[in-house]
């Protein structure tokens, strides 16, 4: 009885009326064994809001990616459990709940051209998702989806014919992104979707992204290392460093009252469009040695309103502080 009621705790709106589509506890992922084992996420816990855009930021390397291939099946989980709509999908799974998680979480790759075949047409790439799950279609349901997706995203219902080097950067993006649209997805992992592209076409597909959301409510999960976008597209974004979170909280409460040191300094590396404030600028150098771990241990710790932050006793203190100044 307390294993049911804890899994049905995943699934139940919150206290403020939001309902949680996917939560992770305590998730580890290694890679390697032995002496050679990496760790790559470490004791990582989150949830996620359904019709939110909930964001992962951090350095090249930092286990942001990872997160998402986890999310997403495709790396196993070390430790730690995941839940989607109050169900395990970590771990072990039933043929039936594992064709639910296919079709109803998609993935967009960073490097739309490294993501699409490139000996297949546009029309296969789109439709093979779609007809692996649902299958027994005749083509001209197959092609009537395939057309609806491309014109979801922007694009022509005759590009379905072409190959993906006839396009360029940011119509890859796009036929990228109908391909995780034909799925009818409830939630997408977006994998820096645009850190790939011109930075004319980035806005485009984030207002692309946006669109999509708001008409077929849409959850992401939005991973990505530049703090701006996440700025414009994120309800709430997590902060993460060598395989752990630090620091959590809405997207306007972070950048408002950012704490964690990492945290300020990721901000502070943020350009300015103003060319005096730009030289004027100071770019923060995290150093780690600044935590004293050895004998007060660091823990995951709510200081209010969902404002998260890793850190021992003494700096919690030194944040509740700094938050309520």
């Amino acid at each position: 009885m307390e294993n049911n009621t804890e899994l049905n705790k995943n699934n139940k709106a919150t206290d403020n009326n939001k309902e949680v589509l996917l939560s992770v506890k305590n998730l580890c992922v290694d890679f390697g064994s032995g002496k050679k084992k990496f760790k790559a996420v470490k004791d990582v816990s989150f949830d996620i809001y359904k019709g939110e855009t909930f964001g992962i930021v951090g350095e090249s390397g930092s286990g942001k990616t990872t997160i998402g291939r986890t999310l997403i099946r495709i790396y196993p989980a070390a430790k730690g459990e995941i839940y989607y709509k109050g169900e395990r999908i970590s771990g072990s799974i039933s043929k039936e709940l594992d064709k639910k998680v296919t079709n109803e979480i998609q993935m967009i790759f960073q490097d739309p051209m490294a993501s699409l075949n490139e000996r297949a047409k546009v029309s296969y790439i789109v439709s093979e998702g779609f007809t692996n799950i649902h299958k027994g279609l005749d083509h001209k349901t197959v092609n009537e989806a395939v057309e609806k997706s491309l014109e979801a995203v922007g694009l022509l219902p005759e590009f379905a014919s072409r190959f993906p080097h006839e396009f360029s950067g940011g119509q890859r993006q796009r036929i990228g992104i109908a391909r995780s649209v034909i799925m009818e997805p409830e939630f997408i992992i977006a994998d820096e979707p645009i850190s790939a592209l011109d930075v004319s076409v980035r806005a485009q597909v984030l207002n692309l992204l946006d669109r999509l959301q708001k008409e077929k409510g849409l959850t992401y999960l939005f991973i990505a290392h530049d703090l701006s976008v996440m700025k414009f597209i994120s309800d709430r974004i997590a902060v993460i460093h060598k395989g752990r979170f630090v620091e959590m909280a809405e997207t306007e409460e972070l950048f408002k009252h950012p704490l964690h040191p990492y945290t300020k300094a990721l901000l502070s590396a943020i350009p300015m469009p103003n060319p005096l404030l730009e030289h004027e600028r100071d770019v923060l150098i995290y150093d780690e040695s600044i935590h004293d771990y050895s004998v007060d241990k660091p823990v995951w710790t709510d200081l209010g309103n969902e404002h998260y932050i890793y850190g021992n006793k003494k700096e919690i203190e030194e944040y509740r502080k700094e938050l309520h100044a």
